[in-house]
Formats: structure tokens, sequence, C-alpha cells
């Protein structure tokens, strides 16, 4: 079912929240919250919490090398490593 983007409900909206925010679509510009402060507030509540679970927390990148030691760890499991 499609929706009209300048004609949804509360509902529709908040329906298809999760879609638009994983789409990566800006959903701070979306028709609906043109007009509705509640779906604002939901979508201020929201960021709020995303940007409060990223600090809790926080990626790290993983060394270099991690791949090599992984296949390194498998193969030496696994019997296939070779002697050096």
């Amino acid at each position: 079912m499609n929706v009209d983007r300048n004609n949804m409900s509360c509902a529709d909206f908040q329906g298809q929240l999760a879609e638009l925010i994983g789409s990566g679509e800006d959903v701070a510009n979306h028709p609906h919250l043109r007009t509705c402060e509640t779906c604002q507030a939901l979508l201020s509540d929201l960021q709020t919490i995303a940007d409060a679970a990223r600090k809790l927390l926080p990626v790290d990148s993983p060394k270099e090398d991690l791949w090599d030691r992984i296949q390194l760890a498998i193969q030496a499991d696994d019997g296939t490593l070779e002697p050096e």
C-alpha cells in the first residue's frame, strides 16, 4: 500500500519511520513533519536516544592485522597451517 507522503497520518508515518531512517533518507525533511508536532517530538526523542546509545558503546576500529590473525587461528585450529 502506497501512502501519499504529503498526506500521511501519524500512524502511517510512524509505521514507515524505521524504514525511512534505515534508508538513509533525511527524515527531518519529510513532508509529514512540516505540520505534525507530535511526530516532530517523536523524531527528536528518537534522535536523542540514538545519540546517547552511541556514547554508551564507542566503536573502536580493529587493529589492521585482525583478519590475518583470525585466518591464522582458523588454520592452526583445523590443521591447515603449514609450519614455517
